[in-house]
């Protein structure tokens, strides 16, 4: 039983007849006629009945003329799915993320389409670009970046870095960070292995100002080390301006650094950019534009 022989069965019953079915189908009226006896061959029963000059439906083809019909609505939707599919508007889009997106995730989210479903993955850096790498996933976010070998990373926005310390102490009364400032305070750095691009720009750059850093406790995650900042002894640490919403304004204050900015860049197969990737890349735009 092939779906064409169930759009001809239901067109000759709309029809009433052979020829105008053949004249709507824009075909022969011998094919409609061979497909509809082979259908019912296939089924067992007659589905008209042909003795007087007006084809009409026999009792089985009555009965069956519903079911013919509910199979040829799934296939058109089917085909509508599809197409939605072969557009970026429909599917599920496997997404890499990190800690400190913030807004900007939810902003770029909603502009996508509705039907396009979207599987969040939170991994470390490696497992992130690795998973882009073996097709896991079909894009990750990465943040101070210059090279992912494999991949191609297509730079999205740039975020002020931000030194959260203790509301209490002196320097929180700065506007404006320096981090010459903070040579005397103890930093709070996750392992090198959770983030390998930013523990090595950040001790760069605190060479580069002419100190080693003083190392305090690991950080952690970004609700316990702040609590941990505005509670504990004094000490500080480095956000990316998106995860500032999730400090505590009571007890940590939160400064921006001097000349310190760092880009956010999609990492994705290098290969020209599927339906799903071109509206997320444009969900992005729209996104941050807001």
């Amino acid at each position: 039983m092939e779906i064409r022989q169930l759009r001809y069965f239901v067109t000759v019953a709309d029809e009433g007849g052979f020829a105008r079915a053949a004249e709507r189908l824009q075909i022969v009226q011998p094919a409609v006629s061979q497909q509809v006896a082979r259908l019912e061959r296939e089924l067992g029963v007659r589905l008209f009945d042909r003795s007087t000059r007006q084809i009409r439906l026999t009792g089985a083809g009555e009965r069956l003329l519903p079911e013919a019909r509910a199979l040829l609505d799934v296939e058109e939707r089917i085909r509508h799915v599809a197409t939605d599919i072969a557009t970026g508007r429909d599917g599920v889009l496997r997404l890499g993320t990190s800690q400190g997106l913030g807004d900007r995730l939810d902003l770029v989210l909603q502009e996508l389409p509705p039907k396009l479903g979207v599987r969040l993955s939170a991994l470390p850096l490696d497992e992130r670009l690795a998973a882009v790498r073996a097709g896991q996933l079909d894009a990750a976010f990465v943040r101070v970046l210059d090279a992912a070998p494999g991949l191609e990373l297509l730079p999205l926005w740039t975020d002020r870095l931000v030194v959260a310390l203790p509301a209490a102490h002196p320097l929180a009364g700065k506007p404006v960070l320096e981090l010459g400032d903070l040579a005397r305070l103890p930093l709070r750095l996750a392992p090198r292995a959770d983030n390998p691009p930013l523990h090595d720009l950040v001790l760069a750059a605190c060479r580069s100002a002419g100190f080693e850093p003083v190392c305090g406790p690991a950080f952690t995650t970004v609700q316990d080390t702040l609590a941990e900042i505005g509670t504990g002894a004094a000490s500080w640490t480095i956000l990316y301006q998106g995860a500032t919403d999730l400090v505590p304004a009571r007890r940590v204050a939160l400064r921006p650094l001097a000349d310190a900015e760092i880009t956010t860049s999609l990492a994705v197969p290098p290969a020209p950019p599927g339906p799903m990737l071109r509206l997320l890349l444009d969900a992005v735009r729209r996104g941050t534009a807001q």
